[in-house]
């Protein structure tokens, strides 16, 4: 069984005892927190569609850790102007362990 699930303005797909990235949450190393916007459930042959959520799904996770990704560079630049800016970007991190899925 899995979920599609939105957070952070991104959708995951997740199983039980899966781990994922997701945008940072304000929740504690160790606690357990609900992911209440489902948007789809498979169960073997049984599909449920939320328009646009699922109202009785909930998936629930447990906060593994915070962090900050890797670098990005964004390097801008106008040919023949004497134009250039260098940049760089870290993208905070929550990765969640997910406990279950319901519906």
């Amino acid at each position: 069984m899995y979920a599609v699930v939105k957070t952070g303005g991104k959708q995951y797909k997740v199983t039980k005892g899966e781990v994922i990235k997701v945008e940072k949450l304000q929740a504690d190393v160790g606690s357990e927190i609900e992911l209440p916007e489902v948007l789809m459930v498979i169960n073997g042959d049984d599909i449920t569609v939320g328009t646009p959520v699922i109202e009785s799904a909930v998936v629930k996770a447990k906060v593994l850790e915070h962090g900050k990704d890797k670098k990005v560079i964004v390097f801008k630049k106008k040919r023949r102007k004497g134009y250039k800016k260098k940049r760089g970007h870290r993208q905070h991190y929550t990765t969640l362990e997910i406990q279950d899925v319901t519906i």
